[in-house]
């Protein structure tokens, strides 16, 4: 008897270490896109200027918090894509000034984040076949389980930021 238990436990510890062996390669299923975090309706948290110039000769004040100014707390931006998770157009709403146009088309440097830690960036065109690129934005941080993004514009003179724009925007359901 004792000797049937040895052996029934044996076979029970043989299925379950050889049972499941089959390997989940994630081959069955497409993989997530940054267009699918980034797709839908944001509002805006903080809107932070940053000086840049300022910024890198350690000159203070090198930033300004203008969330509660201009309006800015009715900030809101839509990206939207199309059945295949493809970009289509964005649209900014709200009564704000204007720091980038406020609707366009839109497409990313790449559908995934940047294995090499830098910023992916938003191109943002004025035709539909995005081939006019008005702007440019930075993906600072990507949509992940909390629902927020931060977007960074970015101006330059003669090739040298001298001003950016930092957006920390929120999922609206």
């Amino acid at each position: 008897m004792k000797c049937k238990i040895m052996y029934g436990l044996a076979v029970v510890l043989c299925l379950l270490t050889f049972g499941c062996n089959e390997i989940d390669d994630g081959s069955s299923v497409a993989p997530i896109t940054v267009y699918e975090k980034v797709n839908g309706n944001w509002s805006l948290m903080n809107l932070k200027m940053v000086d840049e110039f300022a910024k890198s000769n350690a000159i203070e004040p090198n930033e300004q918090n203008l969330s509660t100014l201009f309006n800015y707390p009715d900030f809101k931006i839509n990206f939207s894509v199309d059945d295949n998770n493809q970009p289509t157009s964005y649209e900014v709403t709200g009564n704000v000034p204007s720091l980038f146009a406020p609707k366009g088309y839109w497409k990313l440097s790449s559908s995934f984040q940047e294995t090499n830690g830098t910023a992916a960036r938003i191109y943002l065109y004025s035709d539909v076949q995005k081939t006019h690129k008005i702007d440019e934005l930075r993906l600072t941080s990507v949509p992940g389980s909390n629902d927020q993004m931060e977007i960074q514009l970015v101006r330059t003179s003669g090739g040298t930021a001298f001003v950016s724009y930092v957006f920390k925007l929120k999922a609206i359901n």
